[in-house]
């Protein structure tokens, strides 16, 4: 079989990933909190969303571009802020700076990265964005700090993770930072030779922004850690600090999303962390209709959590984002054929985008409004958004 022809859609890329990694890494990056209701709640309110099929619309040219937040991106999508990207595979931060920069998208870089912020800043260009997690304020303010003088533009503050969700397959799996590996992971590891194999020659991965803060005090991220100090009083201040793109991340109620706007942030971020985090969470794009209602007909917007394919992007756009953003899905290319897949990836997406705009009967990403769905009026007044 020639090289990628196995992976046709996002699918295909969770099962090559669950082919090749250790059960444990796989459950980390497929799994969600609790019974896992919220990441089903998320992919079925996608399948309930239709588009209505148009004929003799003259959709010869179509462009997939996107503008947002002051700049043209290549694409609609970019890929999300997700934690230890490495561990899906030898190279996976690096692999997505590459693609943020090939394809004009940006790529969110995590706290907890497997690379440093400058490292990919380097590597991404402007498509770089950085996502901040803040545990002890200092350590969050020299991250700002080094946000700054690496060039950064777009920063993420992510407020959905005051503390860490249990994550029940997470926790049976035995899976913790750094490693402890008893019988159970030592066989895992054994079964999957390929992953285990290529990250020994490259070295197991650790967190790529641990360091000595500005100062001298010690700086360590500690995913269990508690985030619960992050308040209003601490956006306000870091609007006031942060010069350029701030968008805050993690936000499902409308009440919160106008609060944020007021407080001056350039865009609000729609996510339930892709049923990470609260269990019993509402889907990102069944309260996507409300959050648009509540903040006005231009305030940027996006989304992620549920996202699989083009046409999902395309109904994201329909019911009022301005932009969005996979998580998952690009990690489950990197597990199943690493640079090569993320870059699979994208293509993959791009067509789908663009065979979704031709069914519908739209020539670009900001003709898109909810008339395109089958029952338009369902999610309130008409909008169109790029």
């Amino acid at each position: 079989m020639p090289p990628l022809e196995h992976i046709q859609c996002s699918e295909d890329a969770r099962r090559g990933a669950r082919r090749r990694l250790p059960r444990m890494l796989f459950d980390f990056i497929d799994g969600g909190a609790g019974e896992e209701l919220a990441t089903r709640r998320n992919r079925e309110a996608f399948a309930r969303v239709e588009l209505m099929p148009r004929v003799l619309e003259n959709v010869e040219t179509r462009r997939s571009t996107c503008d947002f937040l002051g700049r043209r991106w290549g694409l609609p999508f970019g890929i999300a802020p997700m934690g230890m990207c490495d561990l899906a595979w030898p190279g996976t931060d690096r692999a997505f700076g590459d693609a943020a920069r090939d394809f004009a998208i940006p790529h969110c870089l995590s706290t907890a990265a497997s690379t440093s912020l400058e490292a990919c800043r380097a590597r991404a260009g402007d498509n770089a964005w950085f996502q901040l997690y803040v545990g002890a304020p200092e350590t969050g303010w020299d991250l700002v700090r080094r946000s700054l003088d690496a060039g950064y533009e777009y920063l993420v503050l992510t407020v959905d993770t005051p503390v860490l969700s249990r994550r029940r397959r997470e926790l049976r799996r035995g899976f913790k930072v750094p490693f402890r590996l008893g019988p159970s992971q030592v066989l895992d590891f054994a079964l999957h030779p390929r992953w285990s194999l290529a990250t020994l020659a490259r070295g197991v991965p650790r967190f790529g922004n641990n360091r000595p803060a500005r100062g001298g005090s010690s700086q360590a991220f500690d995913r269990s850690r508690s985030r619960g100090a992050v308040d209003w009083a601490f956006l306000d201040e870091l609007r006031n600090r942060w010069p350029h793109r701030l968008i805050v991340k993690g936000v499902l109620s409308p009440r919160d999303a106008v609060r944020i706007r007021d407080a001056g942030a350039d865009a609000v971020y729609v996510s339930n962390h892709g049923g990470r985090q609260l269990d019993s969470a509402p889907a990102s794009i069944d309260v996507l209709p409300a959050m648009r209602r509540a903040v006005g007909p231009d305030y940027p917007l996006l989304l992620d959590s549920g996202l699989r394919d083009g046409e999902d992007i395309v109904k994201a756009f329909a019911l009022g984002a301005s932009f969005v953003m996979l998580g998952r899905p690009f990690l489950y290319a990197a597990g199943a054929a690493g640079r090569s897949g993320v870059y699979r990836l994208v293509e993959l997406l791009s067509g789908e985008v663009d065979a979704a705009l031709a069914q519908i009967g739209r020539t670009g990403i900001d003709a898109l409004d909810e008339e395109v769905l089958a029952r338009p009026g369902a999610a309130g007044p008409s909008h169109s958004h790029a």
